[in-house]
């Protein structure tokens, strides 16, 4: 027979501890009313003791000062023994004291039990405090919209050096070097990116002198286009960067957007090619950053037009706002098939389809999806994709419902038309 799976207990640490207090007080309670109980039966006097000398009379001896009543000389005939009337009653009264202090003591001692039951819940939700407030912050870190948000947070618990203290300072010290690991590791991709603009941008300047000079010949001007577009995708992959370093960062200046003005934009100023775009667009009112959302529809587009079929592809943006009033952009393409369990990493940085399954000759740098879920957090959204039966993607992003901001003077922010994304 297979031993049995231990199963952790439902039960809460604070229902836990006041149980133990308790069983604790209970079976402590139940020790002093035992012994108590012992000490007085060894107290109260029995048969043995109330006899003196053989008398229940207190010392005179049986016959003695009583005269003519029966051969005994001691009660008269035909009643019941004095000796054993006496006896009888001591016998009640010590038995009826001893069973009133077991029932009285029992009562005592369930309503006092009742009383330290609720005093024990108390005093333990009381001291697990402190680990309901690590817990509160440890919460609104992992519930924030990206892995590297609100970690400036502190539990910062005040009291004595105890283990709770120690505990809450340690997770201090933890978040305070993920911080810094995050902002080291932003400022890196950052610092990065703006150094190599300048040689990129000077390999463009000789590349362009040298193409289109005069004297050169078709061989020297095929490699110089060449050069160039790999010099292009080498910006296009920087700039890529330098977006999702910023995207990364809350955005704390916000203005009034419809995201429907954003697709007409958008898709106005798309190369389709031989994708067809539809759209299909209706009031989708956020609050946020004009340029990042735009680069957010910009880049569902994109991806939507470069992972499509060769030959009658078509790519699908709508736009509208969801029952709970959130702004929902959605993006739905054809395509090669792509399995769910590839859907996760296509958010990854640097990751794209296999080259066997685009439908174009330059791909991107695998940072498109990657910087609309950083743009979508970093607005306060989240976006989820979902494969197509028959084929390609549907990429859906939610952002927070519009807020009516105010400039100070209780004035509205006037809202963004498309002409401001330019």
């Amino acid at each position: 027979m297979a031993a049995r799976r231990w199963r952790p207990s439902r039960l809460t640490i604070r229902a836990r501890l006041t149980l133990v207090y308790s069983v604790l007080f209970l079976i402590a309670g139940g020790v002093v009313l035992g012994a108590t109980y012992l000490l007085v039966s060894q107290q109260l006097p029995d048969n043995s003791q109330t006899m003196v000398g053989g008398s229940p009379t207190g010392g005179v001896p049986a016959g003695g000062g009583l005269t003519g009543h029966g051969a005994s000389g001691g009660t008269p005939a035909g009643s019941p023994p004095l000796e054993g009337q006496f006896t009888h009653a001591t016998d009640g009264t010590r038995q009826g004291a001893l069973d009133a202090l077991l029932t009285q003591g029992g009562i005592a001692l369930a309503a006092v039990g009742i009383a330290a039951t609720l005093l024990g819940w108390l005093i333990a939700g009381r001291m697990l405090q402190p680990l309901h407030r690590m817990t509160e912050t440890a919460r609104r870190i992992a519930e924030a919209p990206a892995a590297d948000r609100n970690l400036h947070e502190r539990i910062g618990l005040d009291g004595p050096e105890d283990e709770l203290r120690r505990l809450a300072d340690t997770f201090d010290l933890m978040l305070e070097r993920l911080d810094h690991s995050f902002d080291g590791q932003r400022r890196f991709i950052a610092n990065a990116s703006h150094e190599l603009r300048t040689p990129l941008a000077l390999n463009q300047a000789l590349l362009e002198v040298v193409v289109f000079r005069r004297t050169a010949s078709e061989e020297v001007r095929q490699l110089g286009e060449t050069l160039l577009e790999i010099n292009n995708r080498h910006e296009r992959l920087i700039d890529g960067l330098l977006l999702l370093a910023r995207s990364e960062h809350e955005v704390l200046e916000r203005a009034f957007v419809d995201l429907a003005d954003v697709v007409d934009h958008v898709v106005e100023l798309a190369s389709q090619g031989a994708v067809t775009i539809e759209t299909e667009t209706a009031e989708a009112a956020t609050t946020g950053n004009p340029v990042l959302l735009e680069r957010l529809v910009h880049n569902l587009v994109e991806n939507g037009i470069r992972h499509n079929t060769p030959e009658g592809g078509w790519v699908r943006v709508t736009s509208r706002t969801g029952t709970d009033g959130s702004a929902i952009v959605e993006v739905a393409n054809t395509g090669p098939a792509v399995a769910r369990y590839e859907i996760p990493s296509l958010f990854e940085p640097f990751r794209r389809l296999g080259a066997e399954r685009l439908a174009t000759r330059a791909p991107g740098a695998g940072l498109g999806l990657s910087i609309v879920r950083a743009v979508a957090r970093a607005h306060g959204g989240d976006v989820h994709a979902e494969p197509r039966e028959g084929g390609g993607l549907t990429v859906a992003v939610s952002l927070p419902a519009a807020r009516e901001p105010d400039d100070g003077n209780g004035d509205s922010v006037p809202r963004q038309d498309a002409t401001s994304f330019e």
